[in-house]
């Protein structure tokens, strides 16, 4: 790995008006993590840089069912040089990873601006897909769902059916690249479920005919500058749509509109001014199901499974 530099200000200074120029929605552009240093020189004899941060995810943790347990993230400062300074800097990625042996079970990452259409192409031809987005809502919400439809709070007697539909909801996730089907996800859906309600997350269930048939289970956040979170979200109270799954029998009623209608109306009484969640662009259902509620992308998360396959 290459030794720890000093980033450079000029860089993050022009990344974040280039940034600002993308889409108003981004929060200002953040110095990244510690980490390793990349450098990469430019034709025009400009260089860009990026911060390597490599992190293991633990067997048997919630983490581990939609992550690689190996995963090198590149933090990218590119200043003003768009696709051509992501270029650069992806092959010295390469010739970085050339120096160690990635495993099976391990990713290269890279969260990027979804507007970025210049960057899109350089993480194209590298061998990243657009496995995740996290996009934004802030249009009000539509109105409710089908008749014979009843929507009411989840408590800790509901586990094993929110147990249920969150397994299905990663069953199908897996089947379309993003989340990961390990054999322990049960046991860890179950207990990461139990400690949610407990600490009472709003978790909505759908009843049609005193059955449950879908949920959306969501979160509050208060994002602060400075924080994780206020590195890819505007300061304020946000909504995260954690979850939202339907029976399959029960898919194109109405059902999930509605669910996400209830998830809307109640976060902004408890003073969300805006929601997000992450979806997968390759799953035909969620991809036009989030843009018709009134998502949009803000940031791409681009991975590349396994690491070692980076061209």
């Amino acid at each position: 790995m290459p030794r720890p530099v000093s980033t450079s200000g000029a860089l993050l200074t022009a990344q974040a008006g280039r940034f600002e120029r993308l889409d108003p929605e981004l929060p200002p552009a953040e110095s990244p993590p510690d980490g390793d240093v990349l450098t990469a020189a430019l034709a025009d004899g400009d260089r860009v840089a990026g911060v390597l941060v490599r992190e293991r995810c633990e067997p048997g943790s919630a983490p581990s069912l939609w992550s690689a347990l190996d995963v090198w993230e590149l933090h990218p400062l590119l200043g003003a040089a768009g696709g051509v300074g992501m270029d650069a800097l992806l092959r010295e990625w390469r010739r970085v990873l050339d120096r160690v042996t990635p495993g099976p079970d391990s990713a290269c990452l890279v969260i990027w601006p979804s507007r970025d259409a210049e960057a899109v192409r350089a993480l194209l031809a590298h061998g990243f897909t657009p496995l995740t987005a996290l996009a934004v809502r802030r249009e009000p919400a539509p109105p409710g769902g089908p008749d014979g439809l009843a929507v009411r709070r989840a408590t800790g007697r509901d586990l094993e059916v929110v147990l249920e539909l969150e397994l299905a909801e990663l069953a199908y996730s897996a089947l379309v690249g993003a989340a990961i089907a390990r054999p322990d996800a049960r046991a860890v859906k179950r207990a990461t479920l139990a400690r949610n309600l407990e600490r009472g997350d709003p978790v909505w269930l759908a009843e049609r005919d005193g059955v449950v048939v879908g949920l959306a289970h969501c979160r509050l956040l208060d994002v602060q500058p400075g924080s994780a979170a206020g590195a890819r979200l505007p300061a304020g109270r946000w909504g995260y749509v954690n979850c939202v799954s339907v029976l399959a029998e029960a898919r194109g009623a109405g059902i999930g509109r509605a669910l996400a209608a209830v998830a809307h109306r109640e976060l902004a009484a408890a003073g969300a001014t805006g929601t997000f969640l992450y979806y997968n662009p390759p799953n035909p259902l969620a991809s036009v199901f989030w843009a018709r509620q009134g998502y949009r992308p803000l940031w791409t998360l681009w991975e590349l499974r396994p690491a070692g396959a980076l061209r």
